[in-house]
């Protein structure tokens, strides 16, 4: 644990713009921290300083494709987190450049800065022998962290919620566009859902010095859910009954290099709600779960004594815009 008061440190936080970062850096704030977002569009990042006191909380800019401002970005800082990652693949922004080498030069500029705590997101199913480029990557970039900061905390959070996310406001969406959802798998993948807020007090409690480094730690909510379910509470919340066609993994596959070929062609102007690629289809062919292992070794939630938040308590309370009426609609949906 640091010997500074909070409001003696500075920490750098990569990616604190983006769904994670915000929550992040918020965290942070409260508990006193200076806080230095790098991120590449520092002019987008000017909504995160009502979070704290006037002058605790600016954006720089930094590309982790470019070790150079990595090492800028880092300089005089006391702690970092890399939140940086990516679902798809856009141009430059691969997943060996972002998840792997992106990875490295932050835990390289964090050891040549003498910095030892190095707070590292991952995901649940980073496995370097994975067939997902996405999981083969964030296992690259796990080993990377080790190498150069051996007492870094990494995280492997399962697929998160919370106001902001890609995931429920996604199916959300496509119930409010679609009348049929497709179910890749007919739906049967598990996921074990972590609420944001409760991965960014991790992330803050590493940056205390209270979670052990040199781990693997894994995150998942209280609750244990298929895709198929997911969809399912998703459409009750938003009072949209809506038909769910299984899409076997095979068929799904083909549409995604579809869609994933159509998307390059229009540049981008298919809804992000719509497009699935092949590697997505790959991940969905494994559960996104806490491991024994994991949690017998107190590597998870309960492990650093935190509750994790059900996914009822939270995702009604943003969902509500996808009814029918929005929020002026007061009747419960069956």
């Amino acid at each position: 644990m640091a010997s500074q008061a909070p409001a003696q440190q500075l920490v750098t936080v990569f990616g604190g713009s983006g769904f994670v970062g915000r929550h992040v850096v918020r965290a942070l704030a409260k508990r006193g921290y200076r806080v230095r977002v790098a991120v590449r569009r520092p002019d987008l990042a000017g909504f995160l300083q009502p979070i704290g006191t006037v002058g605790q909380i600016h954006a720089v800019q930094a590309n982790l494709r470019y070790p150079a401002s990595v090492a800028a970005a880092v300089k005089g800082a006391d702690a970092v987190v890399n939140l940086v990652g990516i679902m798809q693949e856009q141009g430059r922004q691969g997943f060996s450049a972002v998840q792997a080498n992106g990875s490295r030069a932050v835990a390289q500029a964090c050891a040549a800065a003498g910095i030892a705590r190095l707070v590292h997101v991952s995901a649940l199913g980073a496995a370097a022998e994975s067939r997902s480029s996405y999981a083969r990557t964030k296992a690259e970039g796990e080993a990377a962290v080790f190498a150069s900061v051996p007492g870094a905390v990494v995280l492997r959070p399962s697929v998160m919620f919370g106001p902001e996310d890609t995931f429920f406001n996604r199916f959300a969406s496509m119930a409010r566009m679609l009348p049929v959802l497709p179910l890749v798998g007919d739906g049967a993948t598990k996921f074990q859902p972590a609420f944001v807020g409760d991965v960014a007090e991790v992330v803050a409690r590493a940056i205390d010095g209270t979670v052990e480094g040199g781990r693997v730690y894994e995150l998942g909510g209280p609750e244990v859910l298929s895709l198929r379910q997911i969809v399912e509470e998703t459409c009750r919340i938003i009072g949209r009954k809506r038909l769910l066609a299984p899409l076997p993994f095979p068929l799904a596959r083909i549409m995604g290099s579809v869609l994933q070929f159509a998307d390059m062609l229009t540049l981008g102007l298919i809804p992000d709600e719509l497009v699935l690629t092949r590697d997505q289809v790959t991940l969905l062919e494994s559960d996104n779960v806490v491991s024994a292992a994991a949690a017998a070794e107190g590597r998870d939630f309960a492990g650093l004594g935190i509750a994790p938040t059900s996914v009822e308590a939270i995702v009604s309370s943003y969902l509500w815009r996808f009814r029918k009426t929005g929020q002026f609609d007061t009747a419960r949906a069956n």
